[in-house]
Order: structure tokens, then sequence, then C-alpha cells
């Protein structure tokens, strides 16, 4: 028997086989020069078998419109939230899908090793597509694993498992969803501003996405918060007490006050008796708690605040230690170790360190031996990030992302820091003041863990009851901060919150607005609006329809949950959403003069677009269904003269039309619905027309017949045959 496994990436597909094979793989070209086939024998399914390994490059197959709709002036943008759509593969993946064509036709088994989570299962089901289309009785099996250990690969193999059409759904939807919102927003935007706004615009694709708006909305409302800051003064009063060569500063328990008459009172009186007496001394142990267990959310945001490392290379770095058996996988929401996993192996890889190796021996000899500190979340896929064998040959940003997970991991299994806090209270004319020490016992995972930081501080010893004249009473001003501008940290944990992405995902979409220049970066690292995100969002926002706030998306992804835990039906998440964006997308282009003036504040005047363009732009409503491809027939003007006629939406794939005659001067849609064919047609109101005075009272200058009663000739108010008001399908 011979079973082709197919595996994400090649370095992936690599580790495995060697794994299985015990390091006697054979390897072989594939079509593709980036993806190697692996060969070797393996006791599978109760027997011997010859299993062929190779793998894709992630996805295998795109989503895309149709030929007709995919060049920018093929249609109104509108159109894009129902043209059909279909899966491709691309140039560049061809040569793969060709392998896989090939290899399949010789087995009679098909197992995935893609990477267990969403996009993973998604791109396995491309594959199984792709061979199922050459061979459709392949059987089909789904390996899960969370880390590439001989362990976790021998389990996997013996717990082979269904694919889960379910979470292939979820990524099926999603990439629809921005597909059809991304592309309709984005055609929208860049052709009319680009037009408005030349000089800078001319050549600019200003993007949309329903993830990179909201996260671009984050950054500019930081920045706004501090525009619109008004510092406020304050006043506080502290009190200092040298001992020895030590001054102790007591802190005012009131903290501050803003008004300046009300603190002089009070430091007056302080003054006129100027004895401190110490009111309380209390001592306790206090703790540091070790980290918690790892997550994506977390890796990304201290690699950003501890490595100065971006949550995109810092996830790009993780991807290959986990292809290089290194590492867990790194795309995770759970932050509690599992019971079921041996932590006691993975802290004694690491006692062959020079560095950690000490520590991590310590861990191992603590009482309990390794204990983690648990968080609250998990995804019940994968447990939270940890090393899976040691290392020290990695070098460069390589060498200290996996040192940083090295010590997370060793922090958290060791044990809280210890210390021992006194806090001394004390009273002047019975306004109240404090001070604290701190006396380190144990420092335990600190000793791992330099990206924490915990001091000691020392006092003198003061007894309750006792009394002392301060050194110095002062009354202190200040003034309010405003917010500081975002950090890559701060905005993850601003999309992490408000559910804009996954922890797969933020990477990009903060990539994605630094690329298309709607933000920058000070000299410190902290988001800075540009002139053109600032305009876009404050030209959405001045619409009444808040689209860089997260609400939108995040209903999105939280239907998207449920999709991939099949508590919701694919087809109606879909069509929910698109309808919902495409409401918003019909009134934005209604209101687009909006954007015009927010970004005109910025880029300069707004041209005028002509006449013709600006019709193209508009978003007529829509009249009554096509008969022949049943999409929306609009009204529209005709580009020479004065008339209108009725056209099919899906111009240019479809080119049935309604043509009034030129007797005709005005038609506008009326919005009552006829009562012979409702409730799709909808009343058309001529008004002003010219006809021969044989046929028409010279007195009737207004009539709303049925657009479809007409067009039906089933009647109205004259002679079809003589004034015909005839479907044209070209």
């Amino acid at each position: 028997k011979r079973v082709l496994c197919v595996a994400e990436k090649n370095d992936a597909a690599k580790c495995i086989s060697e794994i299985m094979s015990g390091g006697t793989s054979r390897r072989r070209e594939g079509m593709s020069k980036f993806n190697k086939i692996y060969e070797f024998e393996y006791h599978l399914f109760g027997q011997n078998v010859t299993v062929t390994m190779t793998s894709v490059s992630g996805h295998l197959l795109g989503q895309e419109f149709k030929a007709q709709f995919q060049k920018w002036h093929s249609c109104n943008p509108v159109l894009l939230f129902d043209a059909e759509v279909e899966k491709h593969c691309p140039d560049n993946m061809k040569q793969i899908k060709r392998t896989l064509e090939k290899e399949v036709r010789q087995c009679q088994a098909l197992v995935i090793w893609t990477d267990c989570d969403r996009e993973g299962e998604n791109i396995g089901f491309e594959i199984i597509d792709v061979c199922k289309a050459v061979k459709p009785n392949v059987q089909v099996f789904r390996a899960k694993f969370s880390e590439i250990t001989p362990n976790s690969i021998r389990r996997a193999c013996e717990t082979l498992t269904e694919p889960n059409a379910n979470v292939s759904d979820a990524v099926d939807v999603r990439q629809e969803l921005d597909l059809r919102i991304g592309a309709s927003f984005t055609r929208f935007q860049t052709l009319r501003l680009q037009k408005i706004f030349p000089a800078s615009l001319a050549n600019q694709l200003i993007s949309y996405g329903s993830c990179q708006f909201p996260t671009l909305g984050f950054v500019v409302e930081r920045f706004k918060a501090i525009q619109a800051f008004i510092p406020e003064t304050f006043y506080k009063i502290k009190v200092l007490h040298e001992v020895e060569e030590d001054t102790v500063e007591f802190s005012w328990k009131r903290n501050r006050l803003f008004n300046h008459t009300a603190c002089l009172v009070l430091y007056q009186m302080c003054m006129e008796d100027p004895i401190a007496t110490v009111t309380s001394v209390t001592s306790k142990p206090k703790s540091k708690w070790r980290p918690l267990p790892l997550d994506t959310v977390e890796l990304e945001k201290l690699a950003s605040r501890k490595l100065k490392i971006s949550a995109k290379e810092t996830m790009k770095i993780a991807e290959k230690l986990y292809t290089q058996g290194y590492i867990s996988y790194p795309r995770t929401e759970t932050n509690i170790f599992p019971t079921t996993l041996a932590l006691g192996p993975l802290v004694e890889q690491q006692t062959q360190s020079p560095v950690w190796g000490t520590f991590a021996q310590r861990v191992i000899d603590q009482p309990g031996g390794p204990n983690p500190r648990q968080g609250k979340k998990s995804d019940q896929a994968h447990p939270p990030i940890h090393p899976t064998k040691h290392s020290s040959t990695l070098q460069g940003n390589e060498g200290r992302l996996y040192e940083f997970i090295v010590r997370h991991f060793l922090a958290c299994v060791s044990q809280d820091a210890l210390g021992q806090e006194t806090v001394v209270d004390i009273d002047i004319a019975q306004e109240n003041f404090s001070t604290s020490g701190l006396m380190i016992i144990a420092r335990n995972y600190l000793d791992v863990y330099p990206y924490d930081r915990w001091s000691a501080k020392v006092i003198p010893v003061y007894e309750q009851g006792s009394q002392f004249q301060p050194s110095a009473i002062e009354m202190a001003d200040g003034q309010t901060s405003p917010p500081q501008l975002l950090t890559e940290a701060d905005l993850i944990s601003l999309m992490e919150k408000h559910g804009i992405g996954t922890d797969a995902t933020h990477a990009e979409h903060i990539e994605t607005i630094k690329s298309r220049m709607y933000v920058g970066l000070t000299a410190d690292q902290r988001f800075l609006p540009g002139e053109l995100g600032m305009g876009l969002v404050e030209g959405y926002n001045s619409m009444g329809y808040e689209m860089s706030k997260p609400n939108l998306r995040a209903e999105l992804e939280a239907d998207l949950k449920l999709v991939s835990e099949g508590r919701k039906d694919k087809q109606s998440v879909l069509q929910n959403h698109i309808q919902k964006y495409k409401t918003v997308f019909i009134e934005s282009v209604r209101k687009a003069k909006k954007l015009d003036e927010a970004l005109s504040q910025y880029l300069g005047a707004a041209q005028e677009i002509a006449e013709a363009e600006q019709q193209d732009m508009e978003m007529p409503l829509p009249v009554r269904k096509c008969p022949n491809c049943r999409q929306d027939m609009v009204l529209k003007k005709k580009r020479e003269g004065n008339g209108k006629y009725l056209s099919c939406s899906g111009y240019p794939a479809c080119k049935t039309a309604v043509w009034f005659p030129d007797t005709v001067l005005e038609v506008s849609r009326d919005d009552s619905i006829c009562p012979t064919c409702q409730p799709h047609p909808v009343h058309i109101t001529f008004n002003r027309f010219y006809l021969a005075l044989s046929m028409l009272s010279t007195q009737n200058t207004r009539y709303t017949p049925c657009i479809l009663c007409i067009v039906d000739r089933s009647t109205f108010f004259f002679t079809i045959n003589q004034y015909p008001f005839k479907t044209q399908q070209n």
C-alpha cells in the first residue's frame, strides 16, 4: 500500500520525514523545485506501507472573481458583492498541483499534515480537492499535532482522524468576504480619489480591508485623543525625611488636587504643625508573579517590547523555528499547559545549556518539579508555545527569539519571586502620607527572566507611635499628560480586545496599514497616522458609518468562530455579512463627497468630476430584477442626449436593457409596488413627455406605470407598437 502525505511547507515535510523514517528517507525532485519528495517505509494502518511525503507552500488555491469582473473598469464596484467567485490555482502553485496529481494516482490513501489551525485545515481541503479530482476514491485522513517531535509525530500517526469541514468553511467564508469587501471598496475609493486628488494620489493604491481599516482607526483615535487633550494643572504635598545618608519620600494619600487654594490650605495646616506621627507599620510577604504560559498574542507583544522585533518578523521566525522542530506550534490562543503534556522532559532538555542549564536543573529539583502558573484561555487545539529541543547554534534574531521562548518557559514553570514589604503610614495635621520598602528574599524565576525587573528598596526602621520632624514638607505642582501614541504591542492588545483579526493575522493587518502609508513610525517606534489615513477615517466617520470602529469586523469574527464550531451555517453567515457590507457600501458611495471634503483638509482642494464620471460612480436604486440574469436593473442616463434607459447591473456580462423613446424627457424611480407583479417590480414615473396629440391629452404630463407591465406589454396608456418601450438583449 502506498500513502501520500502532504505538509504545509517543505521544511515541515523534511523534518516529519526524518522523524518517521529515522533519518533513512530517500529524497527526489518534485515538479516544483522548492517542494521536494521524500519516500520511506513506515508501519501505518496496521501494516507496512510506502510513504510519499511532499508539501505545498501555503494556500494552493485562491478565490477570484470570474474573468468578466477582474478588470478594474469592468463593472460598477457594487456588483462585486454579488459577482460569481471561483477557486483557481495561481501560476506559481501549478507545479505543486501537478506534483500532487501525479503522486496521488499511485496512492491508496492521503494523509493531511498541514498546520492544525483554521488556515491549515482549509489548505488541507484544497489538497483534498486537487487529489480527489484525479482519484475520487482515495481515502483521506488528518494528522493532528502541535509540534514536530518524535513523540508528537508518532502520536499523530496512531490517532489519524477526519479533516474538519466546518473549520475549513470558516476560512472560505472569510476569504470570500475579504475579497468582495476589499475589492469593492478598494476599487471605489482608488478610482474616485485618484481623479479628485491627482497631484497626491494619481498612482496610489488606496486599499480597504475590513480588518485593516479598524486597525487604522485605533491609531487615528489615539492620535486625535492626544490632539484634543487639554492639560490640567494639579497640586500635591510631599514629605521628605533624611535619616543618615538616605532620604525617604512619603507620598500624600490624597495623591493630588486640582484646586490650588484647597491644596494650599492643607499645606499651610501641615506647616503650622510639622510633626509626623507614625500611625502604622505593617510588614507582609509580597510576591512577584512568574509569567503565564506563552500564547501567540503575548509572544508578539513581548517580542515587540522586550526584543524590539516586529510582530511580522516574530511570526516569520517562530514559524521557521517550529518547522525545524525547535518550538511547538506558534499560533495558539492557549495559556494553560494541559496535564497530559509532560513538562519534566522538556525542562530536562534545557539542562544542556551553559547559560540557563543550571536554572533548568533547579526547576527539576524544586519540590513538585515543574509547576506552571496557569492562565484561563484554551483553544482546545494547541498547548502554549514552548521549546521542544535544545539549541546553542541559532544566530541573530532566530537565536534571540528562541532564547526568549526558552527563558519564558522556564520562568513560568518555576516559582514566583518572594519578598517582604514594609509599609509605613504617618500623620501630619490630620493629613496622611505613606512610604514603603521592599526586601527580596528569593528571586526564583527572575534569575532566568531578565525581561522583568523587581528592585529592593531600603527604608529606615520606624516604630508605630513614634514621632519625627520631616526634613522638608513641599507643595509641588504638575500637569496631566496626554496618552502616548500606540506601540505595536498596544495596537495588538486593542485588536485582541475588540476581536479584530486573529492571533494569526494581527501582524499582517499592521503591516498592511504601514505599507499603504496610512501610518508611519516615530523615532521611538510608535504609530503616527499619515494624512491619507487621517482623511479616510474622518471621511467615512462623517458619513455616519463608523467603519473605523471594530464592531462590524468583530461581529464577523464571532460568526466565523461559530461556523468553525458547526453552530452556524456557512451560507447564511456569508449572505448576512455580504448584505450588511453592501448596504454600507451603497450609502458610502452616495455620501462620497464627505470623503472628498475630509481628504481635502490634508491633500488640498478636490477637483470636480465630470458628470458622466460621477454617474458611473453613483449607486442607483434597483428598479426591478433582470429577466435574464436576475440581477438588479437600474436607471441610467444616456451618454448622448438627455434620455434615460433601464440597464442590467450585470453589464457587461449581461446586456439586457429597456430603452425609453426620445419623446420621454424625464424618468424617475417611484417607491410604490405594482399590485400585479409584487413584490419585485417598482413603478417608474414619466414626467413631461411629448406624444402625438391624437394619442394623448395635452393636459396629462405625468404617468406612473409599472415597468414590468410595460415590457411585458400587458397594460399601458397608449399603443406600444407605435411608441415602443423595448427590451434589448445584445
